[in-house]
């Protein structure tokens, strides 16, 4: 089997454990479980809380003391006891803490996963930049196969989806033995703690414009969890109007969502041609004023009349989520020193994947469950999906008077993976 196949395979099954339950898991809670939104808030905050510390502890193990492939096939092994463990968990304060340990396993395999493909990839003479994109694809074609698995077989409200994940986890798991092997570093035995945890980044706070970056990084991370949040069960809703609960839509919303993830892999195609036109801080715009549409198309489409607007707000979510998750590693990029710019990229994955996706994560939920239900417990959709609009629009406007930038279209830009 060769190397690029190899790499292949590792990376469509690392995010199809994901896939199998990210976006469903809410369809679990509300439709099965009928749960609060403020209990789910807290419950999927554990993504945000295992990022800000689990990728940058993991990274120093596998420095020292256990090559990354076996830290890697021990993680999603444990993952994946955890994934089976969840469907007998009957208290919404006890998923939190069961997922939350989920996640500490799981969340640091995304960067160990790049750490074995990089380094497999170098030390076979390969170029990183040109080779590991069209591997990587294959990650999110994993997600997106997941997804349609666990709506083909009917189990997007099952606790099914957990073993689903689990299964995938345990293969994963034994996998990643057999992958290359990653050299364990010795340069790093000197270096100081802050240094390994990237918290010398921190001083990139002390540029004015550079800290306006990172705090708006933070409040539009707070966005970037609402839809893979509600997105499934909102739709599922749908299946008590009775002009709506046949609709293809309702029968499998899951593949309805993945238009997300499909778009997500061609809008990064437009990046270098929309940075170099317009340069970061009108891409950033465009960013989040496509949030602020794809909100609000959630908002008034339906899945019959409608359907379009769901269509067109999966669409739109390509453009919300690359121009701004690669567009701002790329100024990270481009605005740090040399010697930070490892941290610097951490920094800005914790203030967006950390710091804004807890924010998002436990505000949403309070938000809804104090305003926007109706008797009986019933979700009030538009006005839900309005208020995330209307948030977004005005993280924009505010973004637009604030962040102070001079665009040169004579620069360059080249997007690294």
């Amino acid at each position: 089997m060769s190397l690029k196949l190899r790499l292949i395979i590792m990376n469509f099954l690392q995010f199809f454990v994901w896939g199998s339950w990210l976006i469903t898991i809410g369809g679990y809670w509300f439709q099965t479980k009928h749960w609060s939104g403020t209990e789910f808030g807290a419950v999927f905050s554990t993504l945000a809380i295992s990022s800000l510390f689990m990728p940058a502890i993991s990274g120093i193990i596998a420095d020292r003391w256990v090559n990354a492939e076996k830290l890697l096939g021990v993680f999603h092994l444990f993952s994946a006891v955890v994934l089976f463990l969840i469907p007998m968990v009957d208290s919404p304060s006890v998923f939190f803490w069961v997922m939350l340990v989920n996640m500490i396993f799981y969340m640091p395999t995304i960067s160990l996963s790049i750490t074995v493909a990089y380094s497999a990839l170098k030390r076979n003479g390969f170029d990183v930049v040109k080779e590991y994109p069209p591997i990587r694809v294959f990650g999110t074609i994993g997600f997106i196969a997941a997804m349609w698995t666990v709506s083909l077989f009917r189990i997007e409200t099952s606790a099914m989806q957990f073993y689903v994940a689990s299964i995938a986890s345990v293969i994963l798991g034994i996998y990643s033995f057999s992958l290359p092997k990653c050299l364990i570093s010795k340069k790093v035995e000197g270096a100081s703690v802050i240094n390994l945890l990237g918290l010398n980044a921190f001083t990139l706070f002390k540029d004015k414009k550079m800290a306006l970056f990172f705090i708006f990084s933070m409040l539009l991370g707070a966005s970037l969890q609402l839809t893979n949040m509600y997105g499934d069960t909102f739709i599922h809703d749908f299946a008590k109007i009775p002009k709506f609960a046949n609709s293809i839509a309702v029968k499998y919303p899951a593949i309805l969502m993945s238009i997300s993830q499909i778009s997500e892999t061609l809008f990064i195609l437009a990046i270098p041609f929309f940075l170099k036109q317009f340069g970061i801080k009108k891409v950033m715009l465009m960013s989040m004023f496509a949030w602020v549409v794809r909100f609000g198309l959630l908002g008034y489409g339906n899945p019959t009349s409608g359907l379009w607007m769901f269509v067109l707000s999966g669409l739109v979510y390509g453009m919300a989520f690359d121009f701004f998750n690669i567009s701002g590693s790329l100024y990270v990029e481009t605005q740090s020193d040399s010697k930070k710019r490892a941290s610097a990229q951490g920094l800005f994955m914790m203030m967006t994947n950390g710091f804004g996706a807890i924010i998002g994560s436990f505000v949403s939920g309070i938000v809804i469950d104090t305003f926007f239900k109706a008797e009986g417990g019933n979700f009030q959709w538009r006005g839900i999906w309005l208020a995330f609009a209307i948030y977004s629009f005005v993280v924009a406007v505010i973004f637009a008077i604030f962040f102070k930038y001079k665009h040169n279209p004579d620069e360059i830009v080249e997007v690294h993976n």
